[in-house]
């Protein structure tokens, strides 16, 4: 007899709140990323806030699958969206602003970067990958006044809320100042994606599960939850190899991801489970290439358990 999936938010055997499920519903057409390169800096690396930028970082910005800086935005996302096409004829595109920190510009550089893409018809809404120390009152007001055409999503890179953590990988704010800036955008339309990496350096269990306590009971729409790349040309990928830390085993990576996705309300969608590491440049661990059998398991794990997102998930007073 075939089992009963008690997930609510759910058109398959997926136990947790998918990206797919909520483009689905929400445009009733298939609905697919565009990433681009829109040649932004980041405060992180060119001193305002520190140098060399975060220790996990390459040296393009976690945009490895963005478009080529080389050519413009509108050529970028043609050819792109030309490779989606082939694969969902019928497909709509989010533009999504992936490299660097992409509102670390003057006001009117936002405004053409991303007018000319709200304004396209065959663009169903914006992503816009950024840091919560970039987003002063001026742009977050921008930002809002473009939710009137299309949805807006503002996604933020906290990686961990432990501040020991954040210093170890020089990502140059503290938590106060997500925490900040997550106030100043709770009360816009803009929709707000958190992204965390499991495994950051010598982080227990226990610090991976409570930063996703902290996160499910924030004002926000979804999560990106990847496992550490250590990738070459990285500062951390210099500390790895002069002093190795413990890394998750597959099967360590995939209790704890199962154990937060049991902590998150269940409404809060789950944009990523796993990153995608470049394979020649991927020094650690191996076993994140294989992407298809780590979702795989994260599906047999909850079924494993009779689990599902958001059933150990109690709202804090």
């Amino acid at each position: 007899m075939k089992k009963v999936n008690p997930f609510p938010f759910s058109d398959d055997n997926k136990r947790y709140h998918t990206w797919n499920y909520y483009l689905k519903h929400q445009y009733h057409e298939k609905v697919f990323k565009v990433a681009l390169n829109a040649n932004f800096s980041c405060p992180n690396r060119d001193g305002t806030c520190g140098v060399g930028g975060c220790s996990f970082c390459g040296s393009l910005g976690s945009g490895e699958y963005a478009g080529d800086i080389h050519e413009d935005l509108f050529a970028q996302f043609e050819e792109r969206k030309a490779m989606m096409k082939r694969k969902w004829p019928d497909g709509s595109a989010i533009a999504y602003f992936q490299a660097y920190t992409n509102t670390y510009a003057k006001l009117d550089t936002l405004k053409k970067t991303f007018d000319p893409f709200v304004n396209r018809e065959d663009v169903v809404a914006l992503s816009i990958a950024t840091r919560c120390d970039c987003l002063e009152d001026d742009k977050i007001t921008y930002l809002q006044s473009l939710t009137k055409q299309k949805d807006i999503w503002i996604e933020l890179g906290l990686q961990s809320i432990h501040d020991e953590t954040a210093k170890r990988v020089n990502r140059g704010h503290d938590y106060q100042t997500f925490l900040d800036c997550i106030q100043r955008l709770k009360h816009t339309d803009l929709k707000i994606c958190v992204h965390i990496i499991n495994s950051l350096p010598y982080e227990s269990k226990e610090m991976m599960l409570d930063t996703v306590r902290a996160i499910a009971d924030l004002p926000i729409h979804a999560i990106k939850i990847h496992m550490l790349h250590i990738m070459e040309d990285t500062q951390m990928a210099k500390e790895y190899k002069e002093h190795p830390f413990p890394i998750l085993t597959k099967e360590e990576y995939i209790d704890i991801v199962v154990s937060q996705l049991e902590l998150l309300p269940p409404e809060i969608i789950i944009q990523r489970l796993t990153g995608d590491g470049v394979k020649d440049k991927l020094i650690a661990p191996d076993w994140t290439l294989k992407k298809v059998v780590v979702l795989n398991d994260i599906d047999k794990e909850m079924v494993r358990r009779n689990t599902w997102q958001g059933k150990h998930y109690t709202k804090s007073v």
